[in-house]
This record gives structure tokens, C-alpha cells and sequence, in this order.
């Protein structure tokens, strides 16, 4: 895979500003199992017209989907546990800023894809920046058990987005393999909805549709960050994806009034400069 398109760049920055926004859509819900469970059936719709309009995906791609599908249910697993146990705005920064590196040591190793220093300055500089969040919350004590869920977390981030990018190459067909894959996905779904149906009777109408329109922007946001790993390299889609959580931290500022926020310019400048080397890179 050959450096960053500028169509490619485009694709995973809409991507991650998609990502950003159901976030903020789901941000304080009281009931975070539903609102995932919800949220994962909100992709069942989408997935199901792409599996009837494209062709499936290559019989190679198989095996990758069936272990990314796998590797979801333990992400979905890992999330629920950094909600039990720690402060998401401590386990995300980690989480996010650990990934684009794991990702591209991950896609060196398993994909064959060896960055020049270039790319590797542009995402150590975006998972810094996306790091020096953490410096919001840095005077509040860590558990152990957070910092795990964190590390687990960013792991299982990191396998995903190696394992679908090397699917979606080989499926010859990256429209099908993205609906295969929320379709599988959605099972967890109905897993989540299972745990929670002794409530479900007192759940609202807004509540549900906040839930499933969730899904369905997350599901095009994740889509298209498939794709974009069948245009160019691994490590560059995750940095750029990642740089969501920067986008996130805009939206508390203005949308929810989140205070402080100077920090969270620092490092979105930071990410900017990481993605505009990537940009760059040959």
C-alpha cells in the first residue's frame, strides 16, 4: 500500500469526525449496556441492505471476518468494564492514543507494511496529542483495574483495525465484507438487549431512537474507515481515525460545556501537525 490519497484522507477524516459525533450523541447515558446494545442493532438495518445489494466477500476474507467479529464482542467486553470500573475520559485517551501505534507495529509485522520515519513522526505525534488528554485528569488516582481496561482496550482496537484491513484487501469486494461484518456484529446486540429486558417497558421512544441512530452513524463511520484500508496503509487510518477523540473533546467543549480547554487545543494542534506529516509522507 502506497502512501495516503487525498481521497483516502478524506474518507477517515469523515470517519472520524462520524465517530466523534455519536459520542457525543450517547455521552452521559444512564444506561450504557442498553445504549451499546442499541447501538450495535443500529447497524443490522444498513448491513443487511449492503449484504443483498453487493456481492460477499472472497472466501480468503472469511477467516478475518469471523476473528474480527470475535475481537469485537472482547472490545464491546473491555468498554463495558473501563465504564465499571474507571472514568472513560482517563481509559480513552490511553485506549485511542495507544492504538494508531499498536496498529502500525501490528500491520508491519502481520501485513508487511514498513512505514518511512515520516508516517511513523506523524502518528507517534497523533497518539501523543491524543495522550496529553490524560493530563486533564492526571491529579485523580488511577486503579490498576483502569489502567488494564485501557491498556485491553487500545489491544483490542489495534486488532480489529489490523484484521479488517487485511480482510477487506482480500475480499474483493469491500462493500460486502463491511456488511458481513455489522451483520455478524449485530449479534452482540441482541446480547446486550437480553441483559437489559427486564427495563425495557420503561425505556423511551427517545431513548431507543438516540440508541439505533447511533448505530447507524457509527456503522458509516466505521465503514468507511474499512474502506480507506484498502486504499492505503494501516497505521495511517488508525492515526487519522483516532484523531476523533480530539474532535470529541471540541464537541464537550462547545456542545456540553466541558471546562478546561486550552489543554485540549494543545493537542489538537499536536494531531493536526501529526496528520498533515502523514499527509506528506512517501
Amino acid at each position: 500500500m502506497g502512501p495516503p490519497t487525498t481521497f483516502a484522507i478524506v474518507l477517515v477524516l469523515s470517519a472520524a469526525f462520524l465517530h466523534a459525533f455519536w459520542n457525543a450523541i450517547i455521552k452521559g447515558s444512564s444506561d450504557r449496556v442498553l445504549t451499546m446494545g442499541l447501538i450495535n442493532l443500529g447497524h443490522l438495518l444498513p448491513s443487511i441492505i449492503i449484504v443483498l445489494l453487493y456481492l460477499p466477500p472472497a472466501q480468503q476474507a472469511w477467516p478475518f471476518l469471523a476473528a474480527s467479529t470475535i475481537i469485537h464482542f472482547m472490545y464491546y467486553g473491555c468498554l463495558l468494564w473501563s465504564y465499571r470500573f474507571g472514568d472513560l475520559s482517563q481509559v480513552y485517551p490511553i485506549a485511542r492514543g495507544s492504538a494508531p501505534v499498536l496498529v502500525a507495529l501490528g500491520a508491519q509485522v502481520f501485513a508487511g507494511e514498513v512505514l518511512p520515519p515520516v508516517a511513523w513522526m506523524g502518528i507517534l505525534l497523533v497518539s501523543f496529542g491524543i495522550g496529553t488528554l490524560f493530563l486533564e485528569h492526571i491529579n485523580r488516582k488511577m486503579r490498576l483495574t483502569t489502567l488494564v481496561a485501557a491498556i485491553l482496550t487500545g489491544v483490542t482496537i489495534a486488532s480489529y483495525s489490523i484484521v479488517d484491513g487485511m480482510g477487506v484487501r482480500l475480499s474483493q469486494s469491500p462493500l460486502g465484507y463491511i456488511g458481513w461484518l455489522f451483520l455478524l456484529e449485530s449479534i452482540a446486540g441482541f446480547v446486550f438487549i437480553f441483559m437489559r429486558r427486564k427495563i425495557l417497558s420503561t425505556v423511551s421512544l427517545k431513548q431507543y431512537s438516540i440508541g439505533l441512530a447511533g448505530g447507524m452513524i457509527s456503522g458509516l463511520a466505521y465503514g468507511l474507515a474499512i474502506y480507506a484500508k484498502s486504499l492505503t496503509t494501516l497505521g495511517t487510518v488508525s492515526a487519522i481515525r483516532e484523531s476523533s477523540v480530539i474532535i470529541a473533546a471540541f464537541i464537550g467543549v462547545v456542545w456540553f460545556g466541558e471546562r478546561p480547554w486550552q489543554l485540549r487545543v494543545i493537542a489538537a494542534i499536536i494531531v493536526a501537525s501529526g496528520v498533515a506529516l502523514l499527509a506528506t509522507a512517501s
